[in-house]
């Protein structure tokens, strides 16, 4: 359910943006975006205490917990109603065209009564759009470039997004009488950045008790197909999900067939031929004879390789160093020791610098940093020289209380530092010194060419204050594009600079991908790996961003931030 009130918040925002409303659209993005994170779902939540309850959930008032309160009873909320009554028009599909904001989606409603996407097409092809006054040529260009990125797009959804509700499923699922196991497979389980549906396998005494369970689950809008071993149904939030009951015999065999990619799975079945054996869903056999299907581990062995965790398995080289031994031993999940990018109130973050460190303490961290937005991002009142020393004064007073209890935790003084169009920075030099960690980002002009916008990186690289490379393409999973960027380039000048690439893991971003991680630690580069945290909720994201760099090949010492706060700062002070 917290997907789908997600889902409404979201539309809400976008709606009373387009109406010029002020305060309320950034009220219920927040609120979205804490609901969508949560660990428990909102039903519970409100089954434990009411109201109160809801209203206790951060960035949620009265008024909201009276809107949730409301969904849970009837399935509906009537100011949404009331909203979508007066523009009627697929606003999630809309705002994920690039380029169209919520004014513009009014716009072309209140003009041209476009509703969709198909709508929007269509008038682009005819013109329409193009010769509305504040919109025009260039901007008909970019809309159609925008629908193209989003057919390729279509059909799939961001993992960190459906990733709590997957889990949530194969726990409900684990408690169902009789199961003995239950393992979520497929894209989920190589922790791919975007998923197509869901893959479960379950061992259980009563394949029907448990299919019983599935088929009945409250995520469940309708049922595709049902049988004794094998049923899928289709959830309220869109995807597919498939559940199979497999013998404990076969149990390894099937989890490492629906686990790996279809080029690592050939590749597995290749191996087995050349040695007499057959490998499928069901074992390892010669002949007719079973030789191994109980675990993965034994199927890998009897075929001459080291163990290849879930991540690594998409044809990518991992067989050939399975073979040779040579495979790393990944970073392991819980190994941060700090996140290096959180955003607070002091910009559009949703909370204080002092309850997003103990939210981070709670989780197990021993530091964060504070990286608020600096003067260039106006819209979001980045800081400047004066609020940016304000703000140190803050966390110095902070660290003092801090110490003083026994609260062992640091906060360290840093902010996300606007990469000007020229590659020079926004913050003189002065302000930065007094920064535990300098961090740059490009947030505009993203349409810049491949030679000028990696030349405009690097100079940023290059400056002697500069220690990481946030989100270092500027890519927004199903609604931006990576601005075009010569990545060897920025690897070799990050190498030869001392300055650190991050990999950003909120779920809509996972900059760097994989392929770049693995880059990036092939040369020599360490990574940070980040939430971008702009409320506590976020903070468990950590997770997501593990999970691609262990898809990048990387190691725990291939981070920064698996060190402690002492040493993580002494190897920034070796660029100064």
């Amino acid at each position: 359910m917290n997907q789908e009130i997600a889902k409404i918040f979201k539309e809400i925002a976008i709606i009373l943006e387009a109406d010029n409303v002020p305060f309320k659209p950034q009220a219920y993005e927040r609120a979205a975006e804490v609901i969508d994170s949560l660990g428990e779902d909102v039903k519970e939540t409100y089954k434990r205490g009411g109201l109160k309850a809801l209203e206790e959930i951060p960035g949620v008032g009265v008024s909201l917990a009276e809107k949730i309160e409301e969904y849970i009873k009837k399935g509906r909320i009537r100011y949404y109603d009331k909203l979508k009554k007066e523009m009627p028009v697929d606003i999630a599909g809309l705002k994920a065209v690039e380029g169209l904001g919520p004014k513009r989606i009014k716009e072309l409603y209140q003009k041209l009564k476009i509703k969709n996407v198909k709508d929007l097409e269509k008038a682009i092809q005819t013109g329409k759009v193009g010769r509305l006054e504040h919109f025009g040529r260039r901007s008909e260009e970019n809309l159609l470039r925008g629908l193209k990125f989003l057919k390729k797009e279509t059909g799939r959804v961001i993992l960190g997004y459906i990733l709590p509700l997957a889990r949530e499923i194969e726990e409900t699922l684990k408690k169902a009488p009789g199961v003995k196991e239950v393992v979520v497979a497929g894209s989920i389980r190589r922790q791919q950045e975007t998923i197509g549906d869901i893959d479960i396998l379950a061992m259980a005494q009563d394949s029907k008790k448990v299919m019983e369970v599935f088929t009945h689950l409250p995520e469940v809008e309708s049922i595709q197909s049902r049988g004794p071993t094998r049923s899928t149904v289709r959830l309220k939030v869109g995807l597919e999900a498939d559940l199979r009951v497999v013998p404990e015999e076969s149990f390894g065999a099937a989890l490492q067939y629906f686990t790996g990619d279809k080029a690592h799975n050939i590749k597995m079945r290749e191996r087995a031929m050349a040695r007499g054996l057959k490998l499928n869903e069901y074992g390892l056999f010669r002949g007719s004879k079973r030789i191994t299907g109980r675990s993965e581990e034994e199927i890998y062995r009897a075929l001459g390789l080291d163990y290849i965790e879930p991540e690594l398995r998409t044809d990518s080289g991992e067989l050939e160093a399975a073979q040779k031994h040579r495979l790393p031993k990944l970073i392991p999940y819980g190994s941060l020791k700090g996140d290096l990018q959180t955003t607070t109130n002091w910009t559009d973050g949703a909370t204080s610098i002092e309850e997003m460190a103990v939210a981070a303490r709670k989780l197990g961290l021993e530091y964060i940093a504070i990286t608020d937005h600096t003067r260039s991002l106006a819209m979001v009142h980045g800081l400047d020289e004066k609020r940016l020393a304000e703000q140190g004064k803050e966390i110095d007073r902070l660290n003092k209380k801090l110490q003083a209890s026994s609260f062992k935790f640091q906060i360290l003084k840093s902010a996300e530092v606007n990469i000007n169009k020229d590659g020079s920075l926004d913050i003189a030099d002065a302000a930065l010194r007094k920064l535990d960690i300098v961090s740059v980002a490009v947030h505009s002009s993203f349409r810049m060419g491949k030679i000028e916008m990696t030349k405009r990186i690097i100079r940023a690289l290059e400056h002697p204050l500069v220690n990481i490379l946030f989100h270092p393409t500027g890519r927004l999973i199903q609604r931006r594009e990576a601005y075009e960027l010569d990545m060897e380039a920025i690897i070799k000048a990050a190498k030869k600079n001392n300055v650190a690439l991050e990999l950003d893991c909120f779920p809509d971003r996972m900059d760097l991908r994989d392929i770049h991680v693995r880059q990036a630690i092939a040369a020599g580069v360490k990574i940070v790996i980040d939430t971008d945290a702009h409320h506590p909720e976020h903070l468990k994201y950590l997770e997501l961003g593990i999970g691609t760099a262990r898809r990048g090949w990387a190691t725990k010492d291939d981070v920064l931030n698996t060190l402690p706060a002492d040493k993580l700062l002494a190897w920034f002070a070796k660029k100064r």
